[in-house]
């Protein structure tokens, strides 16, 4: 692939990163406000939070494999237009059951973008600058994270209106997303459904999922899960621990938007950590620093606290560009869309879990207690490191 095609997949693949995970993380900002405006409890607060995961854990694997066929441009277009109708529809909801039926319908649409987005860099980078492009494909998504946090506060703090107001913004918003994403793909011939060989010109291909080391994999997919119910759990409830902390709801969200501040320079610094030190060091080093600036959050002042967020952030979010930056090292490049699906949705299968769990947790003893349990969890992702190291060696070597 030529350089002009590699960044215009670079270019729009980033884009669509920034709308969607910007539509997944202004729900953290959203939470505080519709459990004020339905009089919901941490559970259903849980509730809500787990549907959007759901949605996402139960089509990111069959898209994966879907795009195998159809290619990845339309499908990519189509789960953006859904994840908008998602919040067109939610800003329309006037209880609890509506608010989680919208949110589900904007999962749906959320799990397009990650598996597809994923396989057509990687796909593009095939050999030097692949960790490099996905680490800053990695790293867009958390500047969608600030802006539409960022935005959210701004509109319902700042000017004072009603949260409806950002939600529609992100749904029209994303339809003319879905429209810049079909030309620009198209223009530079990416994505489209795969040329069906002539049995005369048939070489052979990789059955199955295309796994080179399955222990390897097994053991990268465990600390996924892992990390990404530390992250959820924490974003999902950080808000809450600052209003327990006797910050006002309305600005409350300033929690989640200062720590993905510091994850998107953390998404950059961990890509370059780890082509220094290696991959397990960097998740074995993140993690840890991750458990204990939770810890140090949890115990300081809400004021103090803040300041400490971002550097949480680099840490908490940072780790999954050492992460995801390893899947192809351990998977064959014609398999890439199914595998980044399956990886992504261990990781939401936690989102569903974690946010549940925690919740119940928070109700029956309290957000502080809640957030020790989490920095805890954490730290179970370091024994891994060492058989995670000793895996991908060999998978190098085969």
């Amino acid at each position: 692939m030529s350089k002009d095609k590699q960044k215009a997949a670079l270019r729009t693949c980033c884009g669509a990163h920034i709308l969607h995970d910007g539509l997944t993380d202004i729900l953290y900002g959203l939470l505080p406000l519709l459990r004020e405006a339905f009089g919901l409890t941490y559970a259903e607060v849980g509730m809500i939070r787990s549907a959007h995961r759901v949605a996402t854990a139960a089509l990111q694997i069959p898209v994966g494999m879907w795009s195998e066929k159809a290619g990845t441009r339309s499908l990519l277009v189509a789960g953006t237009i859904i994840a908008g109708a998602g919040f067109i529809g939610l800003g329309f909801a006037n209880g609890f059951w509506m608010v989680l039926a919208f949110i589900f319908l904007a999962g749906c649409g959320g799990a397009f973008q990650h598996p597809l987005s994923s396989a057509i860099i990687s796909n593009a980078y095939p050999g030097e600058g692949q960790r490099a492009a996905l680490g800053t494909y990695n790293a867009f998504g958390d500047i969608g994270k600030f802006l539409f946090l960022g935005s959210l506060i701004l509109c319902t703090a700042g000017l004072g209106f009603s949260w409806q107001v950002p939600v529609f913004g992100a749904g029209i918003l994303s339809f003319v997303t879905a429209i810049g994403v079909l030309f620009a793909l198209k223009a530079a011939s990416i994505g489209g459904a795969p040329v069906v060989p002539d049995k005369e010109t048939v070489v052979q291909t990789v059955n199955g999922w295309g796994v080179k080391h399955r222990r390897g994999f097994f053991l990268l997919g465990t600390v996924t899960a892992l990390d990404n119910s530390t992250r959820n759990g924490f974003l999902t409830f950080a808000a809450f621990l600052m209003i327990e902390k006797g910050v006002a709801t309305e600005w409350a969200a300033l929690a989640v938007l200062f720590t993905v501040f510091g994850g998107m320079c953390g998404k950059m610094a961990v890509g370059l950590i780890a082509e220094r030190i290696g991959v397990t060091k960097t998740i074995a080093l993140t993690e840890f620093a991750t458990s204990a600036l939770i810890l140090l959050v949890v115990v300081t002042p809400s004021l103090y606290a803040f300041f400490l967020l971002p550097v949480l952030g680099v840490f908490l979010n940072g780790t999954s560009s050492a992460i995801y930056g390893t899947v192809p090292d351990l998977i064959e490049g014609q398999k890439h869309s199914r595998a980044y699906g399956l990886i992504y949705t261990l990781g939401s299968v936690c989102g569903i879990v974690a946010p549940l769990v925690y919740g119940l947790l928070s109700d029956w003893t309290s957000i502080t207690t809640a957030m020790v349990v989490i920095a805890g969890v954490v730290l179970l992702t370091v024994p891994l490191c060492g058989p995670l190291a000793v895996a991908l060696r060999e998978a190098r070597a085969t």
